[in-house]
């Protein structure tokens, strides 16, 4: 078990400000249709599922739109998305995956290329960065659940694999399968976590210095505001220092 790390660093994510709520909305809504869609429409007996309405609620959205977006799935309406999976490298060599859902897999392979040569990056081929990350479960809590100790206690007793915990968050892994068995036993403890999710762990880091956070920065804040990408994950770390020039 690992202690201290910069998690927040990993996936950069902007202030909740109006718009970006209504597009984390859209987004989240897109991935519960998808789940429900991939399985049993109740989130008791669909782990895919149970974890994304638990995100939608970790972000205060309102359980009528839950509600649309799995009625949605089960009677078969709406688009079908699909699963895609971009690599590629972000300005300085930093590696980088980006997770889609999308109806229309030209219109956002051109967005997310366009994105990485805008933006100092380059698009690589599949499996071009994935093999420097491991595909692990990710249950997130914020640092108000409890100290280090307790979260590593309580983490150690569900048979999770590693707590990564700073002043703000705590960041707990397991192995895929593992990953909502080890959820459900958390929260006896801990609560309802604010996310549990299949993630992308790298293996090694990159610090990242000033002018690189900045291209680098940009580059993911428009990856993530194109409705198609859900996530973006990086091998990037960044300083609080650099984080405070940056403002």
């Amino acid at each position: 078990m690992a202690g201290h790390s910069k998690f927040k660093n990993i996936m950069h994510r902007k202030g909740a400000q109006d718009k970006k709520r209504s597009a984390m909305f859209s987004k989240l809504s897109r991935e519960i249709t998808v789940a429900a869609k991939m399985g049993m429409p109740d989130p008791d007996m669909n782990p895919r599922l149970r974890a994304a309405v638990n995100a939608a609620k970790a972000q205060s959205m309102p359980k009528d739109n839950i509600q649309r977006a799995i009625d949605k799935a089960s009677k078969g309406d709406g688009e079908n998305y699909e699963e895609v999976r971009y690599e590629g490298y972000g300005p300085g060599g930093v590696a980088l995956i980006v997770e889609a859902l999308t109806d229309n897999r030209n219109r956002t392979a051109t967005n997310v290329r366009t994105a990485f040569s805008k933006n100092g990056g380059n698009l690589g081929a599949s499996g071009a960065v994935s093999h420097g990350f491991e595909r692990l479960g990710l249950i997130e809590y914020p640092g108000s659940v409890g100290d280090e100790e307790k979260v590593l206690e309580a983490a150690i007793e569900a048979g999770a694999d590693d707590v990564e915990s700073d002043s703000e968050s705590h960041a707990i892994w397991t192995a895929v399968e593992s990953l909502h068995e080890v959820a459900g036993a958390l929260e006896k403890v801990l609560g309802e976590a604010e996310g549990v999710k299949l993630a992308w762990r790298p293996n090694l880091k990159v610090d990242v210095d000033e002018g690189t956070a900045s291209t680098l920065l940009k580059l993911v804040d428009t990856l993530d505001d194109d409705d198609d990408v859900q996530t973006v994950w990086g091998n990037y770390e960044i300083s609080d220092e650099v984080m405070e020039k940056l403002g």
